[in-house]
């Protein structure tokens, strides 16, 4: 992949990558999506249903 670049350690096992951002800033939203979904995968569900009633009691849909 252009603009995408390994690192491994002498045993061959690797250990980092490199990015160009501007070649591929699709893989960093992806990045960042994948680590806010991580850190709110404990989190407790809000049912939809509860969600929409709080929407409208606050009149953001109807």
């Amino acid at each position: 992949m252009k603009g995408v670049q390994y690192f491994f350690d002498e045993q061959g096992e690797p250990k980092a990558v490199l990015i160009d951002l501007k070649r591929n800033p699709e893989l960093w939203e992806d990045i960042v999506d994948i680590l806010e979904a991580r850190k709110r995968e404990h989190e407790v569900p809000i049912p939809f249903e509860k969600v929409k009633a709080e929407l409208r009691k606050k009149r953001k849909i109807s």
